[in-house]
């Protein structure tokens, strides 16, 4: 029997994606992302929320799944993302068909994590669509579109690193710095920012540096401050021997301050390390008498 030939009349609308129109709907989540906690991005990070759930919700041929999310977290590295990992792992087990994102560099400003994951999902046929470049990562023609806009982000996230540390580094060499004052144990930040001193607060150094010098070690004080109930400055229970040994070192106490005893060494993986004053740009600047200071100088 002869086989037959059907020509499809050449006006037919083309799929919104790669894909062929499924005959179920498409399972689909939105994916946000914001970098910092700064009041600005927060209401970026709402408004993508909302868009992107209303934006699904609407399309007729989507299944809304949810929304995930990752905020203050860095886009250069998918380690510590959780809301990033997770909606990867139930794209993986079958969970989800299509991953929607507003553009290249809220997915991942790392661009062997993009290639790597977007491949990985088109493996598993999930696709991933990135509104803002308008990219659907199962249409081949778009990998290489997809190759140069991943490596804009990750090059724009490296201008940023440089441009942040060079701001620091002039700060530094003006004297000036700026504490972590909920981490930091006996200060508070004063109305001209300078620091000051927490007297309640004071109270627990100086009696971690008595300690030290009756004869203690720093697991003995931890065991000491925990078995008393003193609870850390962010309001824990436990206290660490390192806890103790970082603040018996910590020149602050004395009324000085050490600027830039660290470093990152790549802005990719943000490893931090200690700066050992053999490169010329980390140069360390020591402030004396900076400020009030809980530990005499001589005791310190």
């Amino acid at each position: 029997m002869a086989k037959r030939m059907i020509r499809l009349p050449l006006n037919v609308a083309a799929p919104t994606s790669f894909e062929k129109t499924p005959e179920k709907k498409r399972r689909v989540a939105g994916y946000a992302r914001v970098s910092t906690d700064l009041e600005e991005q927060e209401s970026s990070y709402e408004a993508q929320l909302d868009y992107y759930t209303n934006y699904i919700t609407h399309n007729s041929n989507w299944e809304f799944i949810g929304m995930y999310s990752d905020e203050g977290v860095t886009g250069t590295s998918t380690t510590k993302r959780d809301g990033f990992n997770h909606m990867i792992n139930d794209a993986l087990s079958g969970k989800l068909d299509l991953i929607i994102t507003k553009s290249v560099s809220r997915f991942a400003r790392n661009t062997v994590d993009t290639l790597e994951t977007t491949r990985k999902l088109k493996a598993a046929g999930v696709e991933i669509y990135f509104e803002k470049e308008n990219i659907w990562t199962l249409d081949p023609k778009n990998e290489m579109v997809l190759t140069i806009m991943s490596s804009l982000a990750q090059e724009e996230s490296r201008s940023i690193s440089e441009n942040t540390a060079w701001g620091r580094r002039k700060q530094f060499s003006d004297g000036k710095f700026s504490v972590a004052y909920s981490r930091f144990l006996g200060y508070d930040r004063g109305e001209d920012g300078k620091m000051v001193i927490n007297e309640e607060q004071a109270k627990i150094v100086k009696r971690i540096f008595t300690e030290f010098l009756m004869g203690y070690s720093y697991k003995a004080i931890a065991i000491h401050l925990t078995e008393e109930g003193i609870k850390t400055v962010t309001g824990k229970d436990k206290w660490w021997e390192c806890t103790i040994k970082s603040i018996l070192m910590n020149e602050k106490y004395k009324g000085d301050a050490l600027l830039q005893k660290g470093y990152t060494e790549d802005f990719l993986t943000k490893k931090r390390a200690i700066n050992m004053g053999n490169k010329e740009k980390y140069q360390k600047y020591y402030i004396a008498e900076d400020h009030d200071p809980i530990i005499p100088p001589e005791i310190f």
